[in-house]
């Protein structure tokens, strides 16, 4: 009997990389790579975390109305999570802290949509390691398992050193290296044999 490959057996991709094939021409998503943070049947939703924004974490305070220290990390970057929602901040950290809105994905990785961790964050007092982005990637039922079968994504469990301690602009390398894939040889060509 064939393989059942659908949401409604052990195939979960929460904590796991999409790492965008080279064919993927989808402006939203070309050399991206997605954290994903749930996966169940009803469809899939994540993080994309090397898609940088021209905003930097002071404009994103200031636009809150959020006070900041000598010890704000104003400089950092903020993120396109993703097409959905991009009005709506995320946030990927260890969780090591109690915020409002949190979900643990890993033992290594949280997300938080609450503003209070961004408040901290202002103050010089949140995570020491985080990802800030705005708005998120998400599929519908089945729509993630339909793409990975026309071979748009690689997938993989995520490394939290990808996500919190490697360059942007390399991740999407790197996230493929994890798997043993040098992503820069593989043919931006689709075919079937």
């Amino acid at each position: 009997m064939a393989e059942d490959r659908s949401t409604n057996d052990s195939v979960r991709l929460a904590n796991h990389f999409l790492i965008a094939m080279p064919a993927l021409a989808d402006p939203n998503f070309s050399q991206t790579v997605t954290y994903v943070c749930e996966h169940n049947e009803q469809g899939a939703m994540g993080i994309v975390i090397n898609r940088p924004t021209e905003v930097t974490l002071g404009d994103l305070f200031e636009h809150m109305g959020l006070e900041t220290n000598e010890h704000s990390p104003s400089t950092g970057t903020v993120f396109v999570g993703g097409p959905v929602k991009r009005d709506r901040g995320f946030v990927l950290h260890p969780p090591d802290s109690p915020w409002e809105s949190s979900i643990k994905i890993s033992d290594e990785v949280a997300l938080t949509t609450s503003r209070d961790i961004l408040a901290a964050l202002a103050r010089g007092r949140g995570p020491d390691r985080c990802l800030v982005a705005l708005g998120y990637a998400g599929w519908g039922a089945g729509q993630l398992e339909e793409e990975m079968g026309q071979n748009a994504w690689l997938s993989g469990p995520a490394d939290p050193e990808v996500i919190f301690q490697t360059a942007y602009e390399d991740r999407w390398h790197a996230a493929a290296l994890r798997l043993g894939i040098d992503i820069s040889r593989l043919s931006s060509e689709t075919g079937h044999a």
